[in-house]
């Protein structure tokens, strides 16, 4: 009787501490959403971005955790703070894979554009798909849709049409939201030759799939070609809220070829589901608006403190928390620098 008492009480401590993990790791998007907001509309982006940066590693260090970063900054010589195989947290606790991004979308910051966010997911050691930094085709649909119908290969107007068909809808009532680069014409042009709207953004393709996850936000598909990191983020995301994605790195050069074969990625032409690029059921997300977007509002910045809006989900649980915080720069010291 003890010793089962003491695996059930076993059990529940990892729960608590996977629930507090949780919330805990809002409170490192919201350091570096605060610190890369001081940066809001003055043209310097790597100023914004190195602010994040370094908010986010000393919040991270607070958390009890063995954290390792498996998704990141970049190389060890190319990154100085949250490269890639860095360690963080306190060093003990469980043992973790990290994957962030400490500003997506450091050119509208700069610009005070729209959806810049500072994200970051965690998952069990080994659960991340360890992409390198090249680019990756994505399709991404949000909960209740069923996955097959997604398909990187086939013309945009045949998904959209098995969508609209899954939905029970007009094809003229689907959004689809594009990253609006040259690149993209073609679906862009398939997709309104049969009648779907389209919503181009100009960065912040995470937001843009987090964004199919919710009616509010009007958008049923996102499609196209940006950063592999970006996609193992917002697969993260997919596995909270049920959603589904697929993705295919995209090479452009033997180089890039030679840095996915460095991370152990032998096939080149693989299609990548959700699960193969966020797996297990104890995947954690959360991200915090640096600038307003379909998903958050961004940080609200007045005289002594801000205010900001975060998302904070666990795939176990299935549950999404929207986090409202009012912060006092005058009782946070280490606020007041920023």
């Amino acid at each position: 009787m003890t010793q089962q008492l003491d695996v059930k009480n076993m059990v529940d401590t990892k729960a608590l501490m996977d629930r507090n993990l949780a919330l805990e790791l809002v409170r490192v998007t919201e350091a570096a959403a605060l610190a890369a907001s001081n940066w809001v509309g003055r043209g310097d982006k790597e100023a914004a971005d190195a602010a994040a940066v370094a908010a986010m590693r000393e919040t991270f260090g607070t958390l009890h955790m063995q954290g390792r970063v498996v998704i990141g900054e970049g190389e060890r010589d190319e990154a100085p703070m949250l490269y890639i195989g860095e360690e963080v947290g306190d060093g003990q606790g469980p043992k973790i894979d990290i994957a962030l991004d400490p500003l997506e979308g450091t050119t509208p910051t700069a610009k005070g554009g729209n959806n810049s966010l500072a994200v970051v997911a965690l998952t069990d050691e080994g659960g991340f798909l360890n992409a390198p930094d090249t680019y990756m085709q994505k399709i991404a649909v949000g909960p209740g849709v069923d996955p097959s119908i997604l398909d990187l290969d086939a013309p945009i107007g045949d998904v959209i049409k098995k969508l609209a068909k899954e939905k029970g809808g007009r094809i003229e009532d689907l959004t689809i939201c594009v990253l609006d680069r040259p690149r993209h014409q073609d679906i862009i042009d398939g997709a309104r030759a049969i009648g779907a709207r389209i919503n181009l953004i100009q960065d912040g393709d995470v937001s843009a799939v987090i964004a199919t996850t919710e009616a509010d936000t009007g958008i049923d598909l996102y499609v196209g070609t940006g950063g592999a990191p970006e996609g193992v983020l917002a697969a993260a995301a997919l596995q909270c809220t049920g959603g589904a994605m697929l993705g295919r790195l995209v090479f452009r050069n033997d180089d890039e070829k030679a840095r996915a074969e460095k991370w152990g990625i032998t096939d080149l032409d693989m299609i990548y589901k959700t699960g193969d690029l966020a797996k297990g059921d104890n995947v954690m997300f959360a991200a915090t608006g640096v600038t307003d977007g379909s998903m958050l509002r961004g940080v609200r910045r007045f005289a002594g403190g801000a205010k900001t809006s975060s998302l904070v989900m666990r795939s176990k649980s299935g549950t999404i928390r929207r986090v409202e915080a009012e912060h006092n720069f005058e009782r946070k010291t280490w606020l007041k620098s920023i």
